[in-house]
């Protein structure tokens, strides 16, 4: 039958025209920012490698997943996992080819912590047998393993863990029990319904050695253990695994709870890098650096870190992209005559997107350094030098939990942007919102792993007091005994603070002198007047944010004043994103600002209407510069995001021709329990189909 809405077309000027008009006034080139942002790692080239091979698949078509339920949506994740490992063997991709396509599909794949926190535990913290033994099965896939750390009870403090590994000397076993409810492992991606395997942490006990019946605990160590039948795929008699329900987000994701009861374990499933037991004396040799035991989580949390840039670059595209193109009211002291305004040219809305289209780009170069940061930090450990260790381990916490708050906000902040068309399904946003909610909270939460950051940089600051002129490669202590020496002379530096609006280098300066002053409040509150760590809680997750603050613009300026490959015109642009990070940044932190002496009042006063012309600068460019992350339609699954602009086209084609409700009659008549014309259907026969 003839549909006569087929040739309907949007009213003008429509989305292409007006995008095309967008990236006409512009004289940004896409391809050198695309590839200074992107290329460095080979994305840009894998992308481009990748992308055709996904988007020949039916099963990796994204048309239709919107409307599935959760069991539903499960298989169709597990299949396109499947379907990607598969791949690999097919055009022997490697690693980073695999997490590209990965990537492009952007399911939460149910082997995900098997290729993230499994392989890397073993690796790190295995000995040479056992990562000989467990690593051809790791990488062929023979196995498939997850990470139980949390339980019901315990998340981020592992101290706490319940679940016991008690050493049985008579049968040099381990026996993992679940003790309480509460021990129940928890929230273990990858482990409810798909893994056979885990890296289990539990408390080690082990009999004192004048009282063998007593049993003292040794902390949590990690043990390998399998969980599940390698032929029925049933759990193990003494093992009871599930996965937990629906969840926010992480719909293809099978989060697990699983309890142990006297359930036995070889002495060679505990990982013995760092820390073992002797199977004939019983005796425990701990690690010498108990954070090592923690070298997982770090490595998550500087992925995590590293890849916010591309989760936030996604809904600021979708933003920028839809918002000039919508077009809502004429100019109030305008004529009359004119057509409506483009979204994006309002202020109100400005100050929502384009200071979140900076943030894309100081996310970015912090990324870069904190991945940076581990490699190197890995190296070390692998030599046996742990001195990076507890900076590392540090600064991610402190990174992690402020780039996930900005990007996690980011996004919705974003999607509120969008208006009415924000809330629906074609913004594109609803999976990557829900999935994402869930980043401030695991491998740490946010307001709690700050504490980390905060009780480094004080010990840094009781360092630097007891040797002020001591010399130090450290940037960090150079600049904390530079602040000692300047207080015991009793100056303040700067006089009246920076002069960050005529300078770009004295922006890093200030947000470095105020996190140090935080730093040392701390260290006088907690070292010389003896507070209570619980009662310094607020004022430590303020001293984490500042540093970490301190580090995003840091690296964004240190990259603008090292990279001499960029054209002038594209490194003024990127100054002012540098810039209008900075200041909005500065805005909505004055107060501490003001009172470490890091600006002016006066300095603050300007700092508002210099907000807003740096908003003028770059709005002319913010279409291309979203256009340079070079994200794919295909990956943004977006009708408010395409790239071509025929926004109300796809709206309209996703709910006319895609949605399926529209494809069922209903029966409208309470009188009747038939739900759907004609198919005799109830609500209770519908109920007992779920």
């Amino acid at each position: 039958m003839l549909d006569f809405t087929d040739k309907l077309r949007p009213s003008q000027p429509d989305g292409p025209t007006t995008l095309a008009r967008e990236r006409g006034q512009s004289s940004i080139s896409t391809e050198e920012l695309g590839r200074h942002l992107l290329s460095a790692d080979g994305f840009l080239e894998r992308q481009a490698r990748i992308l055709p091979i996904v988007q020949r698949e039916p099963l990796l078509s994204k048309d239709k997943q919107q409307n599935l339920s959760r069991p539903e949506r499960f298989k169709l994740g597990l299949a396109r996992a499947k379907l990607l490992r598969r791949l690999v063997d097919k055009h022997q991709w490697s690693h980073e080819d695999y997490k590209m396509a990965e990537y492009l599909v952007s399911d939460v794949s149910p082997y995900f912590l098997h290729l993230e926190m499994f392989v890397t535990t073993v690796r790190e913290q295995g000995s040479e047998a056992q990562r000989a033994h467990w690593m051809p099965l790791i990488d062929s896939w023979k196995i498939v393993g997850a990470y139980a750390q949390t339980e019901l009870g315990h998340g981020s403090n592992v101290r706490g863990l319940e679940l016991e590994a008690r050493w049985d000397p008579a049968t040099k076993e381990f026996i993992l029990h679940s003790p309480t409810l509460t021990s129940s492992k928890w929230w273990n991606g990858s482990l409810g319904r798909i893994a056979n395997h885990a890296i289990v942490v539990a408390q080690l006990l082990l009999p004192k050695r004048d009282a063998p019946f007593e049993y003292v605990s040794h902390g949590p160590n990690p043990f390998i253990v399998q969980v599940r039948d390698m032929d029925t795929h049933l759990p193990l008699d003494g093992v009871v695994v599930g996965d937990i329900g629906p969840k926010y987000g992480y719909i293809t994701m099978d989060n697990a709870y699983m309890l142990f009861n006297n359930f036995r374990i070889p002495h060679s499933a505990m990982l013995s890098r760092y820390s073992s037991v002797d199977p004939e004396t019983g005796i425990y040799t701990k690690p010498e650096q108990p954070a090592t035991v923690y070298g997982s989580l770090t490595y998550v949390r500087a992925q995590i870190v590293h890849h916010a840039r591309l989760v936030l670059a996604r809904a600021v595209t979708v933003a920028v992209r839809y918002t000039a193109i919508r077009r809502q009211f004429k100019d109030r002291d305008g004529d009359g005559s004119g057509s409506e305004l483009s979204v994006l040219d309002y202020p109100t809305v400005q100050i929502r997107i384009l200071p979140l289209l900076a943030t894309t780009f100081a996310l970015h170069y912090t990324g870069l350094a904190m991945r940076n940061i581990y490699e190197n930090a890995r190296e070390d450990i692998e030599q046996g030098n742990f001195y990076s260790l507890a900076y590392m381990h540090s600064m991610s916490s402190g990174l992690k939990s402020l780039c996930t708050m900005l990007a996690a906000d980011g996004i919705e902040t974003c999607r509120r942007a969008l208006g009415g068309h924000g809330f629906g399904g074609g913004s594109g946003l609803i999976e990557l919102n829900n999935d994402y909610l869930s980043k401030p909270t695991v491998e740490g939460d946010n307001w709690m792993i700050t504490q980390q950051l905060s009780s480094w940089l004080i010990k840094k600051m009781a360092s630097a007091v007891e040797a002020p002129t001591s010399p130090s490669h450290d940037e960090i202590e150079v600049r904390f005994k530079e602040f000692v020496q300047v207080k015991g002379a009793g100056r303040n530096s700067p006089l009246s603070g920076y002069l960050v609006l005529e300078n770009d280098e004295a922006i890093v300066k200030s947000f470095e002198l105020r996190a140090t002053t935080l730093a040392y409040d701390a260290y006088e509150q907690r070292i010389l007047k003896k507070r209570s760590w619980n009662s310094l809680l607020i004022q430590l997750h303020k001293l984490s944010k500042a540093q970490s603050q301190s580090i995003l613009v840091g690296k964004f300026f240190e990259a603008m004043s090292t990279d001499s490959t960029l054209s002038p015109s594209l490194k003024d642009i990127l100054l002012d994103l540098y810039r209008l990070f900075a200041l909005y940044t500065m805005e909505n932190e004055a107060y501490e600002f003001l009172r470490c002496g890091a600006l002016s009042q006066s300095i603050l006063d300007l700092i508002p209407a210099r907000i807003e012309d740096l908003m003028r600068k770059i709005r002319p460019h913010a279409v291309k510069l979203v256009d340079s992350w070079m994200i794919p339609n295909y990956l943004l699954d977006s009708a408010l995001g395409r790239y071509d602009g025929r926004v109300y086209e796809d709206l309209y084609n996703r709910a006319h021709r895609l949605n399926p409700l529209n494809r069922m009659t209903f029966n409208p008549n309470y009188w009747e329990d038939e739900i759907i014309k004609g198919s005799g259907d109830g609500g209770s026969s519908i109920l007992s189909k779920l």
